[in-house]
C-alpha cells in the first residue's frame, strides 16, 4: 500500500500550483474543467510518485486553517529534501519570498529534522531532511 495523492480544496488554484511547482519540484497536469460542476483541479506530481490534487469550486466554504488554532483531521504534508542544508536553504528562500517559518530549522523531538512553513493558502507544511 501506498498513499497514491492528497487533495486540497484551495481558493487560488494557479498560485497554489505555481507555488508547489516553483518550490517543491511538483509537475502539474493539464488543468481539468467541469463547466457542469463548476469545478477545476490540477494534478501536482512529485519525484516519488505520489500527487496532490489541488481542486477549487466557488461554493466551497472557508474554513478556519491556522497554525496556532489546530483541529481534528489533516494538519500537514511534509516533504522530504534528502538532508540538512536543503532544509535550511529551502526555509530561507521561502521565508525571502514572504512566506511565513512557523517554525525554524530544528530537530524535533521525534528526530526529524525540520523547518515549518506556510503555503500561499496557510496549509502547514513541514521541510524535513
Amino acid at each position: 500500500m501506498k498513499i497514491e495523492h492528497v487533495a486540497f480544496w484551495v481558493k487560488d488554484l494557479e498560485k497554489m500550483k505555481d507555488f508547489y511547482e516553483k518550490y517543491f519540484g511538483a509537475v502539474s497536469n493539464e488543468k481539468y474543467h467541469n463547466p457542469v460542476k463548476n469545478f477545476e483541479s490540477y494534478f501536482l506530481s512529485f519525484e516519488n510518485g505520489s500527487r496532490l490534487e489541488i481542486m477549487t469550486r466557488p461554493d466551497i466554504q472557508e474554513g478556519n486553517n491556522s497554525f496556532e488554532a489546530q483541529k481534528f483531521g489533516i494538519i500537514h504534508l511534509a516533504f522530504s529534501t534528502g538532508s540538512k542544508e536543503k532544509v535550511d536553504e529551502l526555509t530561507e528562500i521561502l521565508r525571502n519570498d514572504g512566506y511565513k517559518v512557523a517554525g525554524e530549522p530544528r530537530t524535533s523531538g521525534d528526530g526529524y529534522y525540520e523547518s515549518v512553513i506556510l503555503d500561499p493558502e496557510n496549509n502547514i507544511i513541514e521541510i524535513i531532511k
